[in-house]
């Protein structure tokens, strides 16, 4: 018999029963105090649900889970996202433009996940993490699905490169560094964040018409 999916991968929005209600109502108590901005325990978010710890600790094992799960439900539509034009700096923009709404509309979910991330990193490199590290890299794939059409004109080390530097401006890093220390504002950010990445593309352009 195969094995039926632990729940924190199901298609929730598919399911029926108690066990799926119970799933959303946990992840709406997530997404609620996640707002609020910080990280709460699996304990915290079971007790705002009136839901038992043992309960809640089935759905989500560790706040690697649970943060892995609100940034799911959070970033869902940009992650299914499919750029439609042809040429590849069109498509970044249009990810850009696209996306960006996304990022400001669930910006303190967003900070949530590189706090963990970050806190993990330096638990584990002291040898005290005793979680699950939360790992994260979906841009790496966003990214390369709307450049790809660059590839061939750039060649494999170049548009790797490319794909690194768009890393910078492309997700959550944007947002801290414009906002906590140059107090922009989220039009701002975003408007920067492109001209950065026509910027970053055609410097990558321009360079492989010299090489060639």
């Amino acid at each position: 018999m195969a094995k039926r999916p632990t729940p924190t991968t199901w298609t929730w929005q598919a399911e029926r029963g108690p066990r799926a209600r119970t799933y959303r109502l946990l992840m709406s108590e997530a997404m609620t105090l996640v707002r609020r901005g910080r990280i709460p325990s699996v304990a915290e978010v079971a007790l705002n649900a009136g839901v038992s710890r043992a309960t809640a600790y089935r759905y989500f094992p560790s706040r690697s889970k649970l943060i892995t799960a609100v940034l799911e439900e959070a970033l869902r539509p940009v992650r299914r996202y499919v750029p439609q034009a042809a040429d590849g700096l069109a498509r970044l923009r249009e990810l850009f433009e696209k996306t960006y709404p996304r990022f400001t509309e669930y910006e303190p979910h967003m900070r949530a996940a590189l706090q963990l991330a970050l806190e993990h990193q330096s638990l584990d490199r002291t040898g005290l993490l005793e979680e699950e590290p939360f790992l994260r890299g979906h841009r790496r794939y966003l990214l390369h699905r709307a450049a790809a059409p660059l590839k061939a004109k750039l060649g494999a080390k170049a548009y790797e490169r490319l794909l690194k530097a768009l890393s910078l401006v492309y997700g959550i890093e944007p947002y801290v560094v414009l906002k906590d220390i140059w107090g922009a504002k989220d039009r701002e950010v975003e408007a920067l964040s492109r001209w950065v990445l026509d910027a970053f593309v055609q410097t990558a352009l321009r360079q492989a018409a010299v090489l060639r």
